[in-house]
């Protein structure tokens, strides 16, 4: 059976090291891991003596496949995946984005087969951790546990935000939880919270959503309409973030046009209450 890229990558560089530990800090070792997690790798000296396979992506290149054997974890160091299955009719249904940070294919160690696909976005990087070493290197190296057990909770957590974003009937209140769960996102990797470069197509977050690709585009459009964001191609500014989360909150609601200066606002139906415009 094939092994993947990540595997023999590893493999290769392990044989090598047998013959002749290099230099610490030269390749990728697991202590890169741990510095992209926010632990400070000197605390576990061993960290930087453990060689990891670094796999660099173009856009539309794939990490892995759906219904491929898994053989490792991947890291993300840079730039973005989408995370999708494919439908009988050939329909892609997006599941996910990751970022920096975030971890592919934790979903896969229950089976040992993904159950998704993960495509680059753009010019993308990760760290690819082998499952068959996995046990040894978290006793080798204790931190490196705590690191896959708070990655594999973030994205769980990460789903969990997808359900609650799904629950809402009104395509607009979609959109803005999406925009809300990007933000905090955002804002936990150091980036500003307000303003957005969403790196993912239209098509894509339709396809997350779970609504036509038409009806994202006017959702954005109403959103804007409504004073709570600006857009410029892929650029989301975020205008009153405390009116979106409000916005966001809600189930049913839609955003309506602006109302006449002085005139009294319309009564909101149970199902589409009015939303002001924010000044």
């Amino acid at each position: 059976m094939e092994l993947s890229i990540a595997r023999l990558d590893f493999t290769v560089q392990t044989r090598g090291r047998r013959r002749a530990r290099a230099p610490q800090g030269a390749g990728s070792t697991v202590a890169d891991v741990l510095s992209l997690m926010g632990v400070d790798p000197c605390n576990e000296p061993q960290a930087a003596c453990v060689p990891l396979a670094m796999r660099r992506l173009q856009a539309g290149d794939t990490l892995f496949h759906e219904g491929s054997r898994a053989t490792a974890l991947y890291f993300v160091l840079a730039g973005m995946f989408k995370a999708f299955r494919t439908a009988q009719d050939g329909y892609e249904q997006v599941i996910d984005f990751a970022g920096r940070a975030d971890l592919l294919g934790f979903d896969a160690l229950y089976t040992g087969v993904h159950p998704s696909a993960a495509v680059a976005l753009e010019i993308c990087s990760v760290l690819a951790v082998p499952l068959r070493d996995l046990d040894g290197l978290v006793r080798q190296i204790p931190a490196l546990s705590g690191v896959v057990n708070r990655a594999a909770s973030q994205a769980l957590a990460c789903r969990d935000d997808m359900a609650e974003m799904m629950a809402a009937v009104a395509a607009e209140v979609r959109l803005a939880r999406f925009l809300m769960l990007w933000s905090r996102r955002m804002e936990a990797q150091g980036q500003s919270p307000r303003r957005l470069r969403l790196r993912m197509s239209r098509r894509d977050i339709a396809s997350n959503l779970g609504v036509a690709h038409e009806t994202v585009s006017r959702s954005f459009s109403a959103l804007v309409q409504a004073g709570l964001i600006r857009v410029e191609n892929r650029e989301v500014e975020i205008l009153c973030a405390q009116a979106l989360a409000t916005f966001a909150r809600s189930t049913r609601r839609h955003p309506d046009d602006a109302e006449d200066a002085g005139s009294p606002a319309p009564a909101p139906s149970p199902a589409r209450p009015a939303l002001r415009r924010v000044a």
